[in-house]
């Protein structure tokens, strides 16, 4: 029994010593790994604090001090990826090919008159059916009539027998009626320029004003596009998209629904205050029957002209809804002071004619056409250039 008892003390000696020690290797490592985080941790501060002084040195352009030594990064220096931007044809260009598109699309205007015209011998019956070709294509009665008497008197006096002479003489008349002497060119003299643009809906207004962009920045022009149209959900994407091919921004509100006058001004402000030659200015597409909406636009004109003045307003109209488009034309001109008209989807139009009577009842003259889908297909409009274009 004593043995018994011996065996079991020495027994709980030897498991007590191993726990003991076990406790005591235990604690040197808790102490030796602290004492190393420790270390580590200054040895970090001090590298990034290496690190922080170089790289104030270097913007400073001191490098690397004496005795400062400068942490330099092994990652691998990331080059984003920039946007492709398109290069929009400048306007120079554009009306010669234009021209040469609205030949080839043969205007029925100029061909019926040159075929009238070359008859050898014109009766009342031949000068009715040209006083219908014209108002067909839109020209308007006071111009038609207009024509038709200085058409008389020239064929009288000089006859019709040579079709050269006939088609000289058609194109030089013509030429008065488009009138050439209008001012065409876009006022854009401000600081910044503010171009709003106003219209009905579906007569391309949001795309007239991307095409816009493209000739302005073709002209080496910076522009800002206010989305003031927060009426179309999609309005404010489509000009943010016709924006970013050419490197424009867009000033725009989230929120569908968002006063579309608030959208106007922070445009004019943010290109005033970046120096932006001209801010284009979209708006809701307004029906010319609804009153309020009206009150609307010349909400914003009022609002916009608080930080800058009005350089130009300019009225789309499409050139296929004829003499519906004089009815809109005219409510726009007494509204909101429209000093420019558009003219788009021109192209193979039997309604040419649009062009004279639009100038001369509202003494506004056409700035700009759309002579196709294409996102160059929009020039400044020369009355000649207009003539031999619809005469082939």
């Amino acid at each position: 029994m004593l043995l018994q008892y011996s065996v079991m003390g020495a027994v709980s000696n030897w498991v007590w010593g191993l726990i003991i020690a076990v406790l005591v290797v235990a604690v040197a490592g808790a102490i030796f790994a602290l004492v190393t985080s420790r270390s580590r941790r200054r040895t970090s501060i001090a590298d990034l604090d290496r690190e922080a002084k170089a790289r104030a040195e270097r913007e400073r352009g001191l490098g690397a001090g004496e005795g400062t030594t400068a942490v330099v990064s092994t990652a691998p220096k990331v080059t984003p990826i920039l946007p492709t931007l398109d290069s929009p044809e400048a306007s120079a260009t554009r009306l010669n090919r234009l021209r040469g598109r609205l030949a080839r699309s043969g205007s029925p205007l100029g061909a019926r008159l040159l075929t009238l015209l070359s008859r050898d011998q014109l009766t009342d019956s031949d000068w009715d059916e040209i006083e219908e070709t014209l108002l067909t294509a839109d020209v308007g009665t006071g111009p038609a009539e207009e024509l038709i008497a200085a058409l008389k008197t020239r064929v009288r006096v000089e006859g019709v027998g040579n079709p050269a002479r006939v088609r000289e003489i058609l194109r030089e008349e013509l030429i008065k009626l488009v009138d050439p002497g209008l001012d065409r060119r876009l006022n854009l003299e401000g600081h910044p320029a503010v171009v709003m643009v106003v219209g009905v809906n579906g007569t391309g207004k949001t795309t007239t004003i991307g095409k816009l962009a493209r000739i302005l920045v073709a002209d080496g022009k910076s522009v800002i596009l206010g989305a003031a149209d927060t009426f179309r959900a999609a309005a404010a994407d489509q000009l943010q998209t016709w924006g970013s091919r050419v490197g424009v921004r867009t000033v725009r509100s989230e929120r569908e629904g968002a006063d579309p006058a608030a959208v106007a001004f922070e445009a004019v402000k943010d290109g005033k205050a970046e120096g932006t030659d001209v801010v284009i200015i979209d708006t809701a597409g307004r029906l010319h029957t609804k009153a309020g909406l009206m009150d609307e636009l010349g909400k914003i004109t009022r609002v916009i002209e608080r930080e800058a003045p009005l350089s130009e307003v300019l009225l789309v109209l499409d050139a296929t809804t004829g003499q519906n488009g004089m009815q809109q034309a005219r409510v726009f001109v007494e509204v909101a002071k429209v000093s420019g008209i558009v003219l788009t989807k021109l192209d193979g139009s039997a309604r040419g004619g649009i062009v004279i009577a639009v100038q001369r009842e509202l003494g506004v003259p056409v700035k700009l056409v759309g002579l196709g889908e294409g996102p160059d297909d929009l020039a400044p409009f020369d009355p000649v250039a207009f003539v031999d274009g619809i005469l082939g």
